[in-house]
């Protein structure tokens, strides 16, 4: 029940993060709402590069933050972008499709050389680095396009702009 669980709601949020990097537009990827912001090509790049990190939990008993290149140059396209993802999406449902609940209750550790930022289970890794995470920056990229005036597309309900659609104001 509890494997079942899992697959449920990563399921769910690779689902309804495909749907948001579907409205990337093209013209906009280098766009940044601030100075200090990731672009919204960058945000998108680190949106699949979370997917590798998911990935990670699952493969390896800990991560080290000191020994993988996680930052990257930006993706360009809207389309190099869903086909990253895509690949590294179904790589996931794989591993969790694969997994038992013996090695998703055991211990992960993440660590930055030889501090340890967080250990817990598999799981709880899952939920709170991959998925938590993953909606936290997924949620930043609705604000950005909204921000450009890209209609959003629900997540958990209908958007405002699905609602406006279904109304006819659209």
């Amino acid at each position: 029940m509890v494997k079942e669980l899992i697959i449920g709601d990563v399921l769910q949020e690779l689902a309804g993060t495909r749907r948001i990097l579907e409205k990337l537009p093209q013209e906009n990827m280098t766009w940044k709402p601030h100075s200090k912001s990731m672009s919204l090509g960058g945000l998108a790049t680190h949106l699949v590069n979370l997917l590798s990190w998911q990935s990670a939990i699952l493969l390896y008993s800990e991560f080290d933050l000191a020994s993988v290149a996680y930052r990257r140059e930006a993706l360009e396209s809207p389309d190099a972008v869903l086909q990253e993802f895509d690949l590294k999406a179904r790589e996931i449902e794989e591993l969790i499709t694969a997994s038992n609940v013996e090695m998703l209750g055991a211990e992960w550790t993440l660590r930055n050389g030889e501090q340890i930022i967080r250990r817990q289970t598999r799981a709880a890794a899952l939920r709170t680095i991959g998925l938590n995470h993953m909606v936290h920056h997924r949620a930043q990229l609705g604000v950005y396009l909204r921000l450009l005036d890209v209609p959003v597309p629900g997540l958990y309900g209908p958007s405002a702009d699905d609602l406006e659609l279904a109304n006819g104001e659209g």
